[in-house]
């Protein structure tokens, strides 16, 4: 096994070189032929994602993890739209900044360029295969993915759809690799590839990502988890932080951008709160309140100091009276993961302060969290959600995997 991933790291790199220099044109047809191939073998793509289907029924995983895991035609179709519209989307290689011009005549630009050889550890979700390999080939990069044993039969099923339509467009075959191999060691060991793989990518449970984060020689993008919060302040129109609250929490409670604590300003509690609790509770939902929501809402549970540090992903909610937006913003800083908070307000200037002072990857103003979304952002399909701030903070696309280099343009300068 050890042998494998080595040569697939050091394959890699040498398929790397071919496609940083690949123009726009055809990257597009490779991701347009992928597209129209994958439709095409929708229904081979089914019966391996099957086998995985059973398995994970068989080892009794959750229902969440199981619709996670699921390749339907619903799935697969909007597999085929990410890879169409990454298609349509400018090629950032190669693109240069606005150029300065210094007292010695030198012309100083930045071009942007691809990282290199990307690895890409993920759980559950087939669509990842898809989405991380369209992503990184537009972006001028070769990638390593290896997804979780759960989703085996299907990833490999998807790698040789993307080996098919590469091979046939007269590109290294090597530039998109899936890990063939089932054993948990195999990541141990691509971890330790730092002199062919320039970035680690982990998508999945806090823990997995603790992992590689412990044992990688690779620079590592993190993404813990998600607390989200949503602040709705006394200047809120009701009935919007109503449906805003609800979508944060019940649209998909299982993902990373839904609302996990919900704030609210003192001035606004008693009004809001009863109504809002109603429609959860018609909902399915759980919450756990602080004293004051408990004096408010004196049937549910209270919440404890593990309440607000938690990612639930699933139908329960935390939920916190606070005095004011100072206090919201305190709470979001002792016990927030930077990744995303909402306010719904009417007060330009506190919402204008809250875009501010709220330290996380996505703020919005009057909008529900689920939009913390690379193709909601206009990103296109996303390689993930990165919480740490080097070498990018949010939803990662295109331009988000690459970097650049200084260009330099001289008439004979020399340094004195």
């Amino acid at each position: 096994m050890e042998s494998v991933i080595i040569e697939m790291a050091k394959a890699a790199r040498r398929a790397s070189a071919e496609i940083a220099r690949c123009p726009s044109t055809l990257k597009n047809e490779v991701l347009i032929k992928l597209a129209d191939l994958l439709e095409t073998q929708a229904a081979e793509l089914k019966v391996e994602n099957a086998k995985d289907i059973e398995r994970a029924r068989d080892k009794g995983l959750s229902a969440a993890m199981i619709d996670r895991l699921t390749l339907n035609d619903a799935v697969i179709k909007s597999m085929t739209a990410g890879l169409r519209e990454v298609a349509r989307l400018n090629d950032p290689v190669g693109s240069m900044s606005q150029s300065v011009i210094r007292p010695n005549g030198l012309e100083v630009a930045r071009m942007r360029i691809p990282l290199g050889v990307i690895g890409i550890i993920y759980e559950s979700r087939p669509n990842v295969t898809i989405d991380s390999a369209a992503l990184c080939l537009k972006a001028g990069n070769a990638v390593i993915l290896r997804g979780g044993s759960e989703a085996f039969h299907s990833n490999q099923a998807l790698a040789a759809v993307i080996a098919s339509v590469l091979g046939e467009s007269g590109l290294p075959e090597t530039a998109v690799q899936v890990v063939p191999v089932r054993d948990r060691g195999a990541v141990n060991i691509l971890l330790e590839q730092e002199e062919q793989i320039d970035l680690i990518i982990p998508r999945g449970g806090e823990g997995l990502i603790r992992f590689v984060v412990a044992n990688s020689r690779i620079p590592v993008l993190k993404h813990y988890k998600g607390v989200c919060h949503v602040y709705v302040d006394a200047d809120a129109d009701m009935k919007m932080a109503e449906n805003i609250c609800f979508n944060a929490k019940v649209n998909r409670p299982g993902v990373c951008n839904a609302m996990e604590t919900m704030l609210i300003h003192s001035a606004v509690a008693e009004r809001f709160l009863p109504v809002m609790a109603q429609r959860f509770s018609n909902a399915g939902v759980e919450l756990r309140g602080c004293s004051k929501t408990c004096g408010i809402l004196p049937d549910i549970k209270p919440a404890t100091k593990t309440d607000w540090h938690e990612e639930y992903l699933s139908l329960t909610l935390a939920v916190k009276v606070v005095a004011d937006m100072q206090e919201a913003l305190n709470h979001i800083a002792e016990y927030g993961s930077d990744h995303t908070e909402a306010i719904v307000t009417g007060n330009y200037q506190t919402a204008r302060r809250f875009v501010r002072e709220a330290d996380s990857s996505v703020v919005l103003v009057n909008a529900s969290t689920r939009f913390n979304d690379g193709g909601q952002l206009g990103l296109g399909a996303e390689i993930g959600i990165s919480t740490s701030k080097l070498h990018a903070f949010g939803p990662m696309g295109i331009d988000e995997l690459t970097t650049t280099k200084f260009v330099v343009f001289g008439d004979g300068q020399i340094r004195v």
